[in-house]
């Protein structure tokens, strides 16, 4: 048996631990592999970097576990940022309630990280039923609408709620969702009281979302794991997001070539027969 049959009846088990390997080895010895920014993650990030530290982004994380890993990666990024920039943030979970177990333990342990101080620089308001009674509500009367933070502290006795009347008082609202949650931030936010949204989505999702981009009713948006990824590199922290884009793209490299040799294995052995 010569080199391109023994090639072409590989053992599949050989296959399974290259591609496991390539899979597996980014998270622990990052590759380098370039990341390209697209302007949609660009946009967000200039906004936030152009902010003052008086500005508040309100983040909303509309999603639950089977998205977490396209999504947490983009929540970190963008509070990495804001509190580098020193801008405040307020975090809620507005259509998910399972996002509350993502979110605050990742706000938590950032904000410990950064030495913010809960009430003055961040806040979490958690999950509240309501939905899209309180997208509109916070347009006409923030306090009223949310009245305590996840821990049953009411907004007026926290240093930066007690300043947030309305939309006008929240430089960008950002939703991070599994689903078509951010267009109910378009509806009621955008539409009715012109606040800034922007959105963060699975890939999966980015196509369908591109309209509202166009349209100028997002301001921006991070698609995937990809948009996390570009993300991570604008904020120069790489991440979850950058080790799982060089996870995928070394597993494509491996199945890409494994392809190209086979077929060469086979036209090979065809030709010498």
């Amino acid at each position: 048996m010569n080199f391109w049959e023994k090639l072409e009846k590989l053992d599949r088990r050989i296959i399974y631990i290259i591609i496991t390997l390539a899979v597996v080895l980014p998270f622990f010895f990052r590759m380098g592999l370039p990341i390209k920014i697209s302007p949609e993650t660009k946009a967000i990030y200039d906004y936030i970097q152009n902010l003052s530290p008086t500005d508040v982004v309100f983040i909303s994380g509309d999603y639950d576990p089977q998205v977490d890993a396209e999504l947490t990666p983009m929540f970190e990024a963008i509070v990495r940022h804001c509190f580098e920039r020193n801008v405040k943030i307020v975090v809620s979970n507005v259509y998910n309630p399972q996002g509350v177990g993502l979110v605050e333990p990742r706000l938590k342990k950032l904000a410990q990280e950064y030495k913010k101080v809960y009430g003055v620089d961040y806040v979490f308001l958690g999950w509240k039923y309501g939905y899209s009674l309180l997208i509109m509500g916070m347009g006409r009367d923030f306090k009223g609408t949310w009245q305590t933070d996840y821990y049953n502290t009411s907004l007026e006795d926290l240093p930066l709620t007690s300043k947030i009347n309305n939309y006008n008082d929240i430089a960008l609202v950002i939703s991070l969702t599994g689903s078509g949650a951010y267009v109910a931030w378009i509806y009621y936010a955008y539409v009715q009281f012109k606040a800034k949204i922007a959105a963060g989505i699975t890939a999966v999702m980015a196509a369908d979302s591109y309209p509202y981009l166009q349209a100028g009713q997002l301001i921006g948006l991070l698609g995937g794991l990809r948009g996390a990824a570009e993300y991570e590199q604008l904020i120069h922290h790489p991440s979850l997001g950058s080790a799982g884009m060089e996870a995928q793209s070394w597993s494509h490299i491996a199945i890409i070539l494994f392809i190209i040799l086979g077929n060469l294995g086979y036209f090979m052995s065809r030709k010498k027969k």
